[in-house]
């Protein structure tokens, strides 16, 4: 199999072509990304030789055409993610998440290549506290950023360029990741490297916001099992039943470091903060056979927080002006 990856430089992009190199000698990995802030070449550095690497855009129609002409599958990680970065500027968001993956449909479409898209939970919003809801794959879309309406859109792009052209699509929402070769800007990552560094965790509001955490390995493994088994045209939500509030991800984590329960500092909260997410992944398991390697969030963690400690080079150079950023919209409120 020719599979292009874009965003294959980013988080998620770049564990699951370690994972597809690792356990896919048969796969020849192209790897298309624009190498924005988010993007770091460095992440492919130990697989740099068995892998093809193009720098662009995939809202380059010309180039994106091109390369999908030469694959058999494409799976679209490329998206920028970043919700208060999409508060402060929608308009990258729009011309990534959303003319990057029509120039990708357009393609596809025009060559009869397969092609899965990555998106997220929070295209439906998010739940009550104590509601006993999860979402599922008919669970209506009600983004509430523009991070999360763009990547709604982008969606909704590929259910009508699969019902109207016939392309050979599948869709996956994902609940948060974690795991390595996360930007230090990232909710987990930034706390670890906090701590690393010796200095309190900053929690937005009052930390009870809730998030289905779910590794990076286990993500991909499930991308793979969609891209293999799904069915054409379906939408598949992964998730490995990961629900754990803001607070509780902090206070494990100063466990980890050996530090107080209380040793953090409470910041303003984020416009338009969803309360809770929560996946149903009841389909991808039953239907395809999926399930998660890392059912227990503490493992996983502890997992990050050694990568974390053993790679300081891959994210030391983030750490300034990640925060430098945090500084000009937070302040500490308790």
């Amino acid at each position: 199999m020719r599979l292009l990856v874009t965003g294959g430089a980013g988080f998620i992009g770049a564990n699951f072509v370690h994972q597809t190199v690792a356990e896919r000698p048969d796969v020849q990995v192209t790897v298309l990304d624009a190498l924005t802030y988010a993007g770091n070449r460095r992440s492919l550095d130990a697989v740099a030789d068995r892998i093809e690497f193009v720098h662009g855009d995939v809202a380059d129609f010309a180039l994106v055409d091109r390369l999908v002409a030469e694959s058999d599958a494409v799976v679209h990680f490329a998206a920028e993610s970043h919700n208060d970065n999409s508060l402060a500027d929608p308009t990258p968001f729009v011309q990534t998440n959303v003319i990057g993956t029509f120039s990708l449909l357009q393609a596809v479409r025009a060559h009869d290549v397969r092609y899965h898209h990555i998106s997220t939970d929070e295209v439906y919003g998010d739940l009550e506290l104590d509601d006993p809801e999860r979402f599922t794959e008919s669970t209506p879309y009600n983004p509430s950023s523009p991070y999360s309406a763009t990547k709604a859109s982008s969606d909704l792009l590929v259910r009508a360029w699969a019902r109207s052209f016939g392309v050979r699509a599948t869709l996956s929402n994902c609940s948060n990741n974690y795991g390595p070769y996360q930007h230090v800007e990232k909710f987990i990552p930034r706390q670890i490297t906090n701590l690393i560094d010796g200095v309190r965790p900053r929690l937005y509001g009052s930390g009870k916001n809730v998030r289905d955490w779910i590794h990076v390995d286990d993500h991909n493994a499930a991308v793979w099992t969609i891209l293999e088994k799904g069915s054409l045209g379906q939408t598949y939500l992964i998730g490995a039943d990961g629900e754990v509030d803001n607070r509780t991800v902090v206070g494990t984590l100063l466990e980890l470091f050996g530090r107080d329960a209380d040793d953090l500092d409470f910041v303003t909260d984020r416009p338009g903060h969803d309360l809770r997410y929560a996946i149903d992944s009841t389909r991808l398991r039953t239907e395809l056979g999926w399930t998660p390697q890392y059912e227990d969030f503490r493992s996983g963690l502890e997992a990050t927080v050694r990568w974390y400690r053993d790679n300081e080079s891959w994210w030391r150079a983030q750490k300034e002006s990640a925060e430098k950023a945090y500084a000009a919209t937070e302040s500490v409120i308790g």
